[in-house]
Formats: C-alpha cells, structure tokens, sequence
C-alpha cells in the first residue's frame, strides 16, 4: 500500500496527480502532529486567557464581528457555521476534486497556523483513505472568504451531517458515520472557521484542470502535426532560426517538438505545391507556445497556493499572534485560472480551425473527407460539433475576476469569483479535450486519403492506435459514437 505523509515538505502538482492515481493513503507525520497540538494548546490558552475578543474565535463571523460568544457557545458557534453555510446549488463536483479538496484542506491545516484538533483533522485523513466523498455543489462560493460554501458541504460529515457518496452510494452524514464505528467530530473554538476558511475548492479544481491541461497540450502538438501531413503542410515555419529571433520558451518547445514528430516523414519531405499554409498551420509554434508558457506561470502559482495556509484567522504561536486578515481571498488564483481559461480557449480555436482546413475540399483533399460527396455528407457535421463547443469556450472567457459583489453585509466588499473561474475553467478543459478529439477523427481520415505515403514513425503509431478503436469512414454512418471513442483515446493515452 503506498503512503504518502502529510509533512512541510513541498506539495506539487505532480505528487498530487500520483496520489490520487496511484491509490495512496495518508498519514500525519510526527513533525505536523506536533505543530497541530502546538497550535490547538496555544489557542486553548489564549482564549482562557485574553481579555479581548478574537475574531471568529470568541466573536461571529462576517459584518457580526462585533458580538461576543460565551465561553459556553463557542462549539455550537462553529456547528452553527458550518450548517449555515451549507447553501451549495447545482452540480456536483466530481469526487476527483472532491478528493483533491480533501487532501488540499488536510496539507493547509497540518502547518500549525490554523488551530484545528489533532482529532478532526484525522477525520479528514480516514474520509480520504477509505474513498468516502462528501457531496459537494459547484454554485455558491464567491471565492473571498476561501470557499466558504463548499467547504462547509465537504466538512458537514465530520459532524455526522451533510451528505456522501461511498462505494457509489448516497448516505447521510449521519449513516456514514455509523456505518464507520465513528463518533461525529466534536468541534473546538475556531474549528468551523479554519475548516471553511480557504482555497481549497478553487484549487483543487486548478489542479484537476492543470493535470490535464498538460495532457491536452502534449496531444495538441501530436494532433497538429497530423493535421499538417494530412493537410499537405510544409516544415519551414517550424526551422529553429524563426524562433531564435523572437525567443519566447513555449514557442522554441513547440518548434522543436513539431521537427521531432515529424522527423522522418515521407509527407513532410515531398516536394509542396503551396508556398504558405494558413496562420492555424503556419502558426502553431506561436500559438501553442503561447499556451505553454501561460501554463507554466499558472502552475507556478498554484504551486505556492496548495503549499499555504489559507484560513483567518491566522494563529501563530511561536509570534503569540492571532491575526485577522486577508489569506482566504481568492484573488491570487483567480486571476491565473481566467488567464489558463483563455489560453486552452485558444488551443481548442486554434484545433476547430485546422479541422475546417481540411473538411474544406482544397490540396487534393476530398470534400468532408469521403471517397463519394454528395451521396455522403461524411465529415462535414463533425466540424459544425467543434465550431459549436470552440463558440461555447470563447464565451465562457470572460474573466470571472473582474466582477465583485459585495457580500455581508459589506463586510466583505471586494470578492475574486475565484470559484466560478474555477468551475468555468473546468468546462473549458473538457471543451478543449472534445475539439482535439475531433481534430484527430478528421485528422487520422485525411490521413489515409494520402497513401501510400506515410508519415513518421511516431505519428503512424498514434494514427494506428487510433485505428483500432476508430475505423476509417468509408460511407455515412452514425458518428457521434466514433467521437466519443476519440474523446476516450485522447482521456486514456497520453501524446
């Protein structure tokens, strides 16, 4: 059984997307014991101790600040948070990111700097271990105080409340924790606000979206570079002197790696009738190098944000501070989730305009890619498919970030709408997968109609595998099932 320990030690994207797929269970260091327990009796202390109020600690939340909570009330304060807070509408998130929440709200909180029982926080680690997913709505967070909505639906069931689904079945909070042999969690002061407190649903839907963004963009140069054999292109404009000059990193990758697909190539070496493709060919070094690099930077800076502490207060024990401030706000991810938003916008573009290319009827192709047009429609609907997802994509750009509306009161004033970025961004990522695979049911056809010559080894091998779950159309046939199977092929293989 792999274990992975919760510890300081550095969270990336990558670790996470190998917990999650290779089935690793969690464990609490001794080091994040100690710092929890640390944190918990310091806080213990200065609430039996401090004469003035501490926010969310010994006060309500929000613009109820100003009124004070008797020591008597302070755990039923935090239930009644978390059972109020619960108001999440609309559809699930898909228990992957429920997952990923999980574990981004377990690593947030093993630092030491949010006041949490060493008791509830393993709670969390036995609901991560044994696949139980507490039903969480993708409507409702404004993504300023953290994500106070879904945090409060994915840690209800600590309190015997709320909703999961376990071994693909819906149960209470209550049932589950039964059926466990547990006791409902019994929250400390402070504990509902450090569990709702955070960024963890926004950036378990950036990671969800990260991982596989990669996974896209390693298949839209492979699928490009089919386009362009099927399509006739030429290799100049991918000749590494173009991009020396104007020396952007994603630009001179995507460069090299459209020379290493295509090395060999009997296609790409034939003498060209065209002295210039058109920009979609022509301009996929600068185009998915544009993507790459907006990758990069957006990963860096989910990187630094599942590697924090990100609930308010903050408690530190070594600096005797509790400190109400400002880490919950969505904005320093928001703004990055919109940018990738758009830049996988624009590789799914960018794929919808090859695959117009070549159902078009031009460089010896035949139109819609069928031996007999007209009797045939072929593949002239699959592209009309594309258009209208690549449409859908280009609306759902407008960057969530740049609204606000004030909540509580006012107390909360300026708000990232990091949530629904991260909602939005999700659909994008999956509109994108649905373009290329479109690309490649057109591109692998197109294909064939240039034989006997072939392309490289590597694109050959790709066009091959695709053969054997997705045949060549001879004549019209019913093709959404076919798409589906080259969304599956792009889901289940990597480029």
């Amino acid at each position: 059984m792999n274990i992975h320990q919760i510890s300081t030690e550095h969270l990336s994207v990558e670790r996470i997307e190998e917990i999650i797929n290779g089935g690793y269970k969690l464990s609490l260091s001794d080091d994040a014991k100690a710092r929890i327990i640390k944190c918990r009796e310091y806080l213990d202390q200065k609430i039996a101790t401090s004469e003035h109020p501490v926010y969310g600690v010994t006060t309500g939340f929000g613009s109820l600040c100003k009124i004070s909570i008797s020591e008597d009330q302070l755990s039923q304060l935090q239930i009644n948070l978390m059972m109020s807070h619960a108001c999440g509408i609309g559809d699930r998130v898909r228990n992957e990111i429920v997952k990923m929440m999980l574990l981004l709200k377990i690593q947030s909180l093993s630092y030491g700097f949010s006041g949490c029982k060493l008791d509830t926080i393993e709670r969390l680690i036995e609901f991560f271990n044994n696949d139980i997913y507490p039903i969480v709505y993708q409507q409702g967070s404004v993504g300023a105080s953290g994500d106070l909505v879904p945090l409060a639906h994915l840690c209800l069931p600590l309190a015997g409340l709320g909703e999961v689904e376990y071994q693909g079945k819906t149960m209470t909070g209550e049932e589950i924790t039964k059926q466990m042999g547990w006791t409902p969690i019994k929250l400390g002061s402070k504990e509902g606000l450090a569990l709702l407190n955070g960024t963890q649903n926004m950036s378990a839907h950036a990671v969800w979206s990260l991982i596989n963004a990669k996974r896209l963009i390693g298949w839209g140069d492979t699928i490009a570079a089919m386009s362009l054999e099927a399509y006739d292109g030429r290799i100049e404009p991918f000749t590494l002197a173009v991009h020396t000059v104007r020396p952007h990193k994603g630009q001179i990758d995507t460069a090299n790696r459209m020379r290493q697909l295509l090395e060999g190539s009997e296609l790409i070496r034939q003498r060209k009738v065209n002295v210039q493709d058109p920009y979609s060919f022509r301009c996929i070094p600068q185009v998915h190098g544009a993507v790459k690099d907006t990758f990069e930077y957006v990963k860096s800076v989910i990187d630094t944000e599942i590697n924090s502490a990100t609930d308010n207060p903050t408690v530190c024990p070594d600096e005797d501070l509790i400190i109400s401030a400002g880490n919950f706000h969505g904005e320093p991810i928001a703004l990055p989730m919109d940018f990738l938003c758009i830049a996988l916008n624009e590789l799914g573009s960018i794929s919808e305009r090859r695959t117009y290319k070549l159902v078009s009827g031009t460089r010896d192709l035949p139109s819609f890619l069928v031996a007999k047009p007209g009797v045939n429609s072929g593949f002239m609907i699959p592209q009309y498919t594309a258009a209208a997802i690549a449409s859908q994509s280009k609306t759902l750009c407008m960057p969530s970030s740049a609204d606000t509306i004030p909540t509580s009161q006012g107390q909360e004033d300026h708000v990232s709408m990091g949530a629904n970025a991260a909602t939005k961004l999700v659909k994008v990522v999956e509109n994108t997968e649905r373009i290329l695979a479109i690309e490649l049911f057109n591109a692998a056809q197109a294909l064939d109609f240039r034989r006997p010559l072939k392309s490289s080894k590597t694109i050959e091998d790709v066009h091959a595998a695709f053969r054997k779950v997705v045949p060549f159309i001879e004549n019209d046939v019913v093709m959404y099932p076919y798409i589906a199977k080259a969304v599956d092929f792009l889901h289940d293989n990597k480029a």
